[in-house]
């Protein structure tokens, strides 16, 4: 899709955000310094002033002010708008640009754009399952077998709270705090949050402790919550496997990974209302823009809901 939208006129209103966002001595540069063509000039001018204009929007009104979350929203804004990946990809390069030069003029003293990714950069996230396609991989394991005690605590708490496969594995027993409704978790770089855990979770985890766990230990469990059949702590191979079982059982075709399960809490959560900077902290994440990829499959989530139950979509 091409850009939608007008190019910028110098009225009244583009002189006073050319004026607070220095857009003049940028210009200067880049046709004195740069050596750019008029038309990348009228381009970059053009990508700038929009940029400018949406920032005076969200109550920034100097160069000075804006940060880097401010301009990851400006790109999100610009997708949300239907641009073509080509067009966001030069307005970025407008941005880069334009703080270099009011870098090196000494009139901002930091660069917002260092972590700015372009379009070919953005992740993608593994699929998501559906609230359906969880109950039915909760519901696989069956009590016919040996672990099913362990296999859905397992799933229960890697769903229920959020967490990396390198994060079930290493729990320990003294991590559970069911009174309390709560798992302590060590992310990366050892990094400690409490995340809430349901009441499903929560009666998982108890049946197992008390019907298997003790049965498992053996002496080499290392006070590891979940242990493997020869009573030593489950490898993340291991988790690997248990997981794959159960999702061939369940009858879900997606492509499925422990992280899925992650992606999974993240998404249902923001689905269902939830606060991005709660979510942020029951991941562990410790920039939000990190968090933010989750507000794309939000997003692409409104958009299947509108185009399949609104009768004019």
């Amino acid at each position: 899709m091409s850009d939608p939208l007008p190019p910028a006129t110098l009225d009244t209103d583009t002189r006073d955000l050319r004026r607070g966002f220095h857009l003049q001595p940028f210009e200067d540069a880049l046709a004195l310094e740069e050596g750019a063509s008029p038309r990348t000039i009228e381009a970059y001018r053009r990508d700038v002033i929009r940029c400018a204009a949406w920032l005076r929007d969200q109550r920034i009104t100097t160069a000075r002010d804006i940060t880097p979350a401010a301009l990851r929203e400006f790109v999100y804004h610009l997708k949300d708008l239907g641009l073509a990946g080509s067009s966001i990809r030069r307005n970025i390069s407008a941005l880069r640009t334009w703080f270099r030069i009011l870098v090196a003029e000494g009139l901002v003293h930091t660069d917002p754009t260092e972590r700015l990714d372009a379009p070919q950069r953005w992740r993608t996230l593994p699929e998501v399952l559906s609230v359906d396609e969880i109950l039915r991989l909760l519901a696989a394991p069956q009590l016919d077998e040996r672990l099913a005690f362990r296999d859905r605590a397992m799933l229960e708490l890697a769903y229920g709270a959020g967490l990396r496969v390198s994060e079930w594995i290493g729990l320990a027993v003294k991590d559970v705090l069911l009174e309390d409704g709560l798992v302590r978790v060590f992310g990366k770089g050892s990094k400690e949050r409490l995340v809430p855990i349901g009441r499903s979770a929560i009666g998982a985890v108890a049946v197992y402790l008390r019907e298997l766990r003790a049965v498992l230990e053996r002496g080499q469990g290392k006070g590891i919550l979940f242990l493997n059949g020869q009573g030593k702590p489950l490898t993340r191979m291991g988790a690997w496997k248990i997981l794959r079982k159960y999702v061939d059982q369940a009858g879900i075709e997606k492509a499925v990974s422990p992280h899925t399960l992650r992606h999974s809490f993240a998404t249902h959560l923001l689905e269902g209302g939830a606060d991005l900077r709660a979510v942020q902290e029951m991941l562990g994440h410790a920039d939000i823009a990190t968090t933010q990829i989750y507000t794309h499959v939000d997003r692409e989530y409104l958009r299947s809901v509108h185009k399949q139950f609104h009768p004019r979509a």
